[in-house]
């Protein structure tokens, strides 16, 4: 590692200002300081020091997707083996998912990245690494069938339209990686929606018995009636909420496993990153969401509206979503108030979104857009009742309480 060091300190030059590739500072700074610690020291006047910077704040979400990134690897390969018969167990299926999901990252860091750079060396700013984050969301919440090109033209949609126009990293209103996602699932909605996303050899003929609809889709299509239903369509499937929280069906890359989740998300609310208000939040606006529309009468209305709140809980998304996308500490509320209601309320939109529209069957990802653009607004009215409190106790008591 002393030669790469020396070998940078020597080029450092070149890339200050005056030297020959000055344009290029973003990218020799992105990999110094990447690679090693910046010598660059504070003079002046005292100054707050913390040890968890930005790197280090997108470094630890980052681990924290690595359960679900290995995961969605091996349940791809898994799939595709299982469904073309071929031989599974934990290293063919762990090659074979690899040789689908791999190729997606990388395209979705590649571009994405050509896009944080070119906007760093027009700005004339450092490359900022909130994009380590984004670049690695994004594929996990796609199929893993999904053409290689539309991840390219997804990831530059939502680092230009979702982050970069706002002014780059900590100005964007909306989450990029869900921002990319929602453009593919407009945009491309064959690709996006609607049969299990799993790998077939060209020509292939599917095993006798393998089910082509996704639990969501089965849910929706359920026949009217009450919560028996639409559990039985779904056991017909062979879906049940064992084999739900397990993962083991097809799906969006990362999205189909509780445990994984569940893991990065103790990873995030551990080290401070991720806010549990928010995760909390989210369930409890799940379970109430879900309890109201269990009230509907049975007879002659959807069984979807009966589905249990646990099922609700593993079916699609929801999990990845509250715990890696809502938790975005730039799109999301900011106030610790603000993070219950803004939380409650993905969860209660999820439900209504899901159940009541056939067209989004999936509802997290709109929910949560929707939430990133309300998130001022909440902060705005919780500070402007927190100041209300406080002055009329100043008007009672003559002094600020706490």
């Amino acid at each position: 590692m002393k030669f790469l060091l020396d070998k940078l300190n020597k080029s450092a030059p070149d890339f200050e200002p005056g030297g020959k590739l000055e344009k290029l500072y973003p990218l020799f700074e992105a990999q110094d300081t990447f690679l090693f610690t910046p010598p660059d020291v504070t003079t002046g006047k005292t100054h707050v020091r913390d040890t968890v910077d930005l790197k280090r704040v997108m470094i630890t979400v980052v681990l924290a997707l690595i359960p679900c990134t290995l995961f969605g690897i091996w349940n791809t390969g898994h799939q595709y083996n299982h469904v073309n018969q071929l031989a599974g167990g934990l290293l063919n299926d762990t090659l074979m998912g690899a040789r689908w999901v791999l190729p997606i990252i990388f395209v979705s860091y590649l571009f994405g990245g050509l896009c944080e750079v070119a906007f760093a060396i027009i700005r004339k700013h450092e490359i900022n690494e909130g994009f380590l984050v984004t670049g690695l969301l994004f594929p996990l919440t796609l199929p893993p069938t999904i053409p290689l090109w539309q991840v390219a033209v997804g990831i530059m949609f939502g680092t230009i339209i979702g982050k970069e126009i706002f002014g780059g990293t900590g100005f964007n209103i909306l989450n990029p990686a869900l921002t990319a996602r929602a453009f593919l699932f407009f945009a491309y909605p064959m690709q996006m929606s609607g049969e299990v996303w799993t790998k077939l050899k060209e020509g292939a003929m599917t095993v006798d018995g393998w089910t082509a609809a996704t639990p969501l889709a089965v849910a929706t299509l359920a026949p009217n009636g009450g919560k028996d239903q639409v559990l039985q369509a779904l056991a017909e499937h062979g879906y049940t909420l064992k084999s739900m929280m397990m993962g083991m069906e097809g799906g969006s890359i990362a999205e189909t496993a509780a445990l994984p989740i569940l893991i990065g998300a103790l990873i995030l609310v551990v080290t401070g990153i991720g806010s549990w208000r928010i995760m909390v939040g989210g369930v409890v606006g799940l379970f109430v969401g879900s309890l109201l529309l269990n009230l509907s009468p049975q007879e002659g209305y959807k069984s979807f509206l009966h589905l249990p709140f646990a099922y609700h809980l593993v079916i699609g998304s929801f999990l990845f979503g509250i715990v890696f996308m809502a938790t975005d500490p730039v799109s999301a509320a900011a106030t610790n108030t603000g993070k219950w209601i803004y939380g409650g309320l993905i969860g209660i939109l999820t439900v209504v979104i899901r159940v009541t529209n056939p067209a989004y069957p999936e509802g997290v990802m709109l929910s949560i857009l929707f939430m990133n653009v309300m998130a001022p607004l909440i902060d705005h009215y919780v500070v402007t009742a927190h100041i209300k409190v406080r002055t009329a106790y100043i008007r009672k008591f003559g002094y600020a309480k706490g």
